[in-house]
């Protein structure tokens, strides 16, 4: 088991990871839309999807995978009326529609409007 972890993105806000590969297994912890420098949130959820989605890439890219590589995630949103702007920005990330739920809570992290995790296979 590796505990990746990139200054390139949000350092943990707790006591997790960034992301674990076990054996050729990826789990990505969640992702608020935080900027990795100042670790303040995105404006709009659109924008925190946007950085979230951005995030996990670099995360995937620490570990030597792509976006391709994923399999499922799980996106947790505050306001379900935004579904569908929210899944414009995810498909120009997410390109092979990987396995996902999504569902709506009633608050997140930080005050954030969005978070995404995701699993990953190194093939």
């Amino acid at each position: 088991m590796n505990h990746i972890k990139t200054d390139k993105a949000p350092k943990a806000i707790g006591p997790y990871s960034q992301a674990i590969l076990s054996n050729n297994m990826l789990f990505i912890s969640g992702q608020l839309g935080l900027n990795p420098t100042t670790m303040e949130l995105a404006s709009s959820i659109l924008d925190q999807a946007f950085q979230s989605f951005t995030n996990i890439g670099e995360i995937l890219k620490e570990a030597g995978l792509s976006y391709d590589d994923v399999v499922k995630t799980t996106i947790f949103i505050t306001d379900i009326s935004k579904f569908s702007e929210v899944n414009e920005i995810y498909a120009t990330f997410f390109k092979n529609n990987p396995a996902r739920s999504c569902v709506e809570v009633s608050k997140l992290p930080k005050g954030a409007l969005i978070e995404c995790e995701a699993i990953a296979v190194k093939r």
